[in-house]
C-alpha cells in the first residue's frame, strides 16, 4: 500500500474499536473492519442509487497496519463509476489512534454494489442530478 497522508473521500462511518472486536492479542479483527467498509459502502451507494443496494464484490482488499482496542476507525468512500445497475467505491479505513490525532491509513478496497428493486433483482441507477 502506497503512503498516504490524508485521506480521500467522504467521511461516511465513524466507530470506536472494542474488546468484542478484538483478538488475544489486542488487535482488531480484520472481518469486523471489512464489514465498517461494507456498511460504509452501502450507506453511500445506497444514498446515490436512491435505494436499497447490496455488496456484488470485494477487490483491492489491503491491510497495512493493525487496528487496536480504543482507536476510532474512520472510514471514507469515494463513488469512482456508476454503472447501469452497479456502483464502484473506492474505500480508505483510518485509525484515530486512542487519545490522540494520529491518524494511520489501516486498509484500503475497492467495493463494488448492486441497485435491487423491491423483487430483490438489478435495476437501473437514475442519472445523477446537479443542481446549478
Amino acid at each position: 500500500m502506497s503512503e498516504t497522508t490524508s485521506p480521500k473521500g467522504t467521511l461516511t462511518i465513524r466507530t470506536q474499536a472494542m474488546p468484542c472486536d478484538a483478538n488475544a492479542a489486542g488487535d482488531i479483527f480484520g472481518g469486523w473492519v471489512m464489514a465498517q467498509m461494507d456498511l460504509s459502502c452501502g450507506i453511500r451507494a445506497a444514498e446515490r442509487a436512491g435505494g436499497r443496494v447490496v455488496t456484488a464484490a470485494v477487490r483491492e482488499m489491503s491491510f497495512a497496519k493493525p487496528v487496536k482496542v480504543g482507536d476510532t476507525l474512520c472510514i471514507y468512500t469515494d463513488i469512482t463509476k456508476v454503472g447501469r445497475t452497479s456502483i464502484t467505491l473506492k474505500v480508505e479505513t483510518w485509525a484515530q489512534r486512542y487519545l490522540s490525532q494520529q491518524m494511520d491509513l489501516v486498509t484500503h478496497g475497492e467495493f463494488v454494489m448492486v441497485a435491487l428493486d423491491a423483487d430483490g433483482k438489478p435495476t437501473p441507477i437514475a442519472e445523477e442530478i446537479i443542481s446549478a
